[in-house]
């Protein structure tokens, strides 16, 4: 029979053990996102890179991303505002924000056309509206509702808005700053990473883009 020494055996303990270290830090940054698969409906506007579901990021908790009827709900309201954003040629996008006891503090549609203004994007447009019901540029207590993901400077603005919550509909896979080509909102470099979750309605918003974009064809 072959033996081994104790010298050898220790050796290959130690070796053992630094690649399991090796492996747990490899794995540690996607195990502290928390994923938690929701509703799973559609594939979003263009397919989503990411699954579908809750992105619960690491100061946010379970408790708070609230009922799927409640979501639900205000996607519709949402959904609304995306669709007058096509009343004046715009992309339809559309946003409400929605305080915890249930009031509606700031709606907002896409208007880049209408008001020739790079910035006038859903988001933006309904915190503003927000931040005036508020009487403070912080937005607490309250959800950020919008029909696709939020670009880069959309999540630049929901950052510095301090809202705790955001749900979206569908993703974009070309634009996208909650995950799909940026993931801003849950950069642990920044200073608040607000709860995501995605997929609300996600086929409903996704075929009112398709449509926009087929009658233009």
């Amino acid at each position: 029979p072959t033996t081994t020494s104790p010298g050898t055996v220790s050796a290959a303990a130690r070796a053992g053990a630094a690649a399991a270290a090796q492996t747990a830090r490899r794995v540690a940054p996607v195990t502290r996102r928390g994923k938690v698969r929701g509703d799973g409906e559609g594939k979003g506007f263009l397919g989503n890179p990411r699954e579908q579901g809750k992105f619960h990021h690491d100061d946010a908790s379970m408790a708070s991303s609230g009922h799927h009827e409640d979501h639900e709900r205000w996607m519709r309201v949402a959904l609304q505002e995306a669709r007058a954003a096509t009343e004046h040629g715009d992309v339809p996008i559309g946003a409400v924000v929605v305080h915890d006891d249930g009031r509606v503090l700031g709606r907002g549609r896409n208007e880049r056309e209408l008001r020739e203004d790079p910035t006038a994007h859903a988001e933006v447009l309904a915190l503003r509206e927000a931040a005036a019901a508020v009487g403070s540029w912080r937005v607490l207590e309250s959800t950020l509702y919008v029909t696709l993901e939020p670009c880069t400077m959309c999540a630049g603005a929901i950052v510095l808005s301090r809202i705790p919550r955001v749900v979206f509909a569908t993703v974009d896979p070309k634009a996208g700053a909650a995950g799909s080509v940026l993931d801003v909102l849950a950069d642990t470099r920044l200073n608040h990473r607000p709860e995501v979750v995605s997929g609300i309605l996600a086929e409903e918003a996704a075929d009112l883009l398709r449509s926009f974009f087929r009658a233009r064809r």
